[in-house]
């Protein structure tokens, strides 16, 4: 099966079809540093520097296979931490209709749209049903499902809504996961990793230990070192504030002195300040370095491997950029290895 991608970012859903035996041909990206993060770790796929309005012609070589068309259009104006914009005069809430152009142009046998839980629910259901009105209209057959990354061998908590629809009317069956009752930890995807400091900016550093859970092995390979060991440099008020935060706690364990320059710290957001439980699977990955999202066990936040970890991505995945952009490419990517389910299962039919 022959994938086309838009809407990439750094590759995680790419990355997740590629474990599932697709080759993926080419990929859409109009930010050119996760462009780059996609090429540097995708070489054999082509990938186009451009907004998808821009495109009205996609040239890969179709090899007579079936032709599976996957991406995530912008979220933020779906997410519920958007309270803003949650709403129909948002413009990046009309991106999917790029999709509908792109299917028009492309003519898939497949298509996978992923986007976060919100769109369910965004003005009473409007979106979701436009999509799938749309995608029936287009001539297929879609269906839609929330997924818990947690269920399939991500070591994060993380609700995505999967969009699957088929031109030959298969009424898609979404996987359950193999993971329901046997999460993967913090511990498990972190504790083999470097000894980390406030601030480190570590290119290679030599793992901990050798690995002791399956997680870790799956991620490590064969490498020796890890790479990309970059942590924020956090001032020293936010690390006193740290340290008063227990594992799965958030601001409120921080005394109130060390709030004092909050308007009202009352009205922090519960995802602010949180510290993840080593025994647990991680929270939410999303903008880390903004929430202040503290290692279990240690004073500081997490490097770019770690969140990387959290999201299934293997060691020997580079992400390019400011240490800024490195950090929003790994929280806005999806799982590849919940991808993988997804793609896994269509594959089957």
């Amino acid at each position: 099966m022959i994938g086309i991608e838009i809407f990439s970012g750094p590759g995680g859903m790419g990355l997740g079809a590629k474990y599932a035996g697709i080759d993926v041909a080419l990929a859409v990206e109009k930010n050119a540093y996760a462009a780059q993060t996609y090429l540097a770790n995708h070489s054999d796929t082509t990938v186009v520097v451009d907004d998808i309005q821009n495109i009205n012609e996609f040239r890969y070589e179709k090899k007579g296979e079936q032709t599976i068309l996957f991406g995530g259009p912008p979220c933020q104006g779906y997410s519920k931490s958007n309270r803003k914009t949650r709403s129909n005069e948002n413009p990046k809430n009309w991106l999917f209709l790029e999709f509908m152009r792109t299917i028009n142009v492309v003519n898939p046998d497949w298509i996978v749209i992923e986007n976060v839980p919100g769109l369910k629910g965004l003005d009473n259901g409007f979106f979701l049903e436009k999509i799938c009105n749309d995608l029936h209209s287009l001539g297929y057959t879609p269906n839609f499902k929330i997924l818990n990354a947690v269920n399939f061998g991500v070591p994060q908590r993380r609700d995505r809504i999967f969009i699957v629809a088929s031109r030959d009317g298969i009424a898609f069956e979404f996987p359950t996961g193999s993971f329901v009752d046997n999460h993967v930890s913090v511990a498990d995807a972190l504790f083999d990793l470097p000894k980390l400091e406030n601030g480190t900016k570590e290119d290679s550093l030599k793992y901990r230990h050798k690995a002791k859970s399956e997680y870790a092995k799956l991620m490590r390979g064969n490498l020796r070192k890890a790479t990309q060991n970059y942590v924020s440099k956090n001032s020293d008020l936010v690390i006193e504030r740290y340290k008063h935060i227990k594992q799965g706690n958030n601001w409120n364990d921080i005394p109130l002195e060390l709030m004092s320059n909050y308007k009202d710290h009352t009205r922090c957001h519960h995802g602010i300040y949180r510290r993840l439980k080593e025994d647990e699977p991680a929270f939410v990955i999303a903008n880390y370095r903004k929430s202040m999202l503290i290692h279990p066990t240690d004073n500081r936040g997490l490097s770019v491997r770690e969140a990387a970890r959290l999201q299934s991505f293997p060691d020997t995945y580079k992400f390019f950029g400011s240490l800024d952009q490195k950090q929003q490419q790994v929280g806005n990517a999806v799982p590849p290895l919940l991808a993988k389910a997804v793609f896994e299962q269509i594959m089957k039919n």
